[in-house]
Formats: C-alpha cells, sequence, structure tokens
C-alpha cells in the first residue's frame, strides 16, 4: 500500500508547505504560487484522477494513523508485561 500512496503524500506535504513558505515569508501573491497549488490538489490529472489523489491521500493518512497507533499499544503492552514480570507497578 505505501507505494501507491507515498508519492501522493510527499507531493501534498511539499507543495502546501511550500505554498505557504512562498505566500507567508517571501510575499509571492496568489496568482505567482499558484502553480504548487495546483499541484497541491491533484489539478495536473485533470477531473477524472484528481479525486485518486485526494482518496490516496486521505487514505494514506488513515492508514498511517491506525499503524502508528497499533504500534504504541504493542509497545505499551509490551513495556506493562516486562513490568508485571519483574513485580513492578504496572502504572
Amino acid at each position: 500500500m505505501a507505494p501507491f500512496v507515498v508519492l501522493p503524500l510527499l507531493t501534498s506535504v511539499i507543495t502546501g508547505t511550500a505554498y505557504r513558505v512562498l505566500r507567508d515569508w517571501f510575499g509571492f501573491s496568489r496568482d505567482d504560487a499558484h502553480w504548487l497549488m495546483s499541484l497541491h490538489e491533484g489539478e495536473w490529472l485533470g477531473p477524472q484522477l484528481e479525486p485518486v489523489v485526494v482518496i490516496l491521500n486521505g487514505v494514506g493518512v488513515l492508514w498511517l494513523i491506525v499503524t502508528g497507533g497499533s504500534m504504541v499499544l504493542q509497545s505499551w503492552r509490551t513495556s506493562w508485561k516486562q513490568r508485571s514480570e519483574k513485580g513492578e507497578p504496572a502504572g
């Protein structure tokens, strides 16, 4: 799944950040930086594929949240299990 979502997510992060930096720090107008927003939103793919980028970004972020959350829970369980085996308080 990662190969399909990494490029749209990276494109979105890089272009969104660059757009804000150019507008806020370097005084670019909306028109001057619009090409970055077009990349950010996937407009360059056309009306048929633009929603695909949005869906891939959404699925990618949700996948990162789910997998990251499961890793945190696994870490907590392992830590709790090790403490309980040593007789330490679990909290």
